[in-house]
């Protein structure tokens, strides 16, 4: 993750400082975020993400920056409520079933986009949480599962 300062404005004895935030993954996902700090909150201005975030990664993000934008602002972060408080470690993006459980769900969510008429790869995509790239060989080895048909009929 790499947090850099945008903008600060004083004001009276307290500050509001703007930081640009970039978390970018193995995979090839990235998030951009301008961030603001002040009187030991957080709140996010601006998410640009690829592929997009869920509503529940949205929500998360902003407590998975907090501890590197406070260092960064050089405060201290509120005390949270119990309310607040999580159950216990949140992940950017849900974990995806692996091998013939995962290929299978592949399979699912490709074949409910096909009969919605909306882009099959794309909500593969948006599903897992992967890139393009990542998501095309996971529809591929459902098809080599045979969860999906042949792309190209063999003559």
């Amino acid at each position: 993750m790499s947090v850099w300062p945008a903008w600060e404005v004083r004001e009276d004895e307290g500050a509001v400082a703007w930081f640009n935030v970039r978390l970018a993954f193995s995979d090839g996902a990235q998030v951009d975020a301008l961030a603001v700090v002040s009187e030991g909150g957080v709140c996010l201005e601006d998410v640009r993400a690829m592929p997009a975030l869920s509503l529940d990664d949205l929500g998360a993000l902003a407590d998975w920056i907090e501890g590197p934008l406070f260092e960064a602002g050089g405060t201290e972060p509120r005390a949270q409520t119990e309310t607040e408080a999580g159950t216990g470690p949140r992940r950017a993006r849900p974990a995806w079933p692996r091998g013939m459980e995962g290929r299978w769900l592949i399979a699912q969510e490709y074949q409910a986009a096909q009969d919605d008429g909306v882009d099959p790869v794309l909500a593969v995509m948006c599903a897992t949480g992967h890139s393009r790239r990542k998501t095309l060989r996971l529809i591929s080895q459902a098809r080599d599962a045979g969860f999906l048909t042949p792309r190209h009929a063999q003559r």
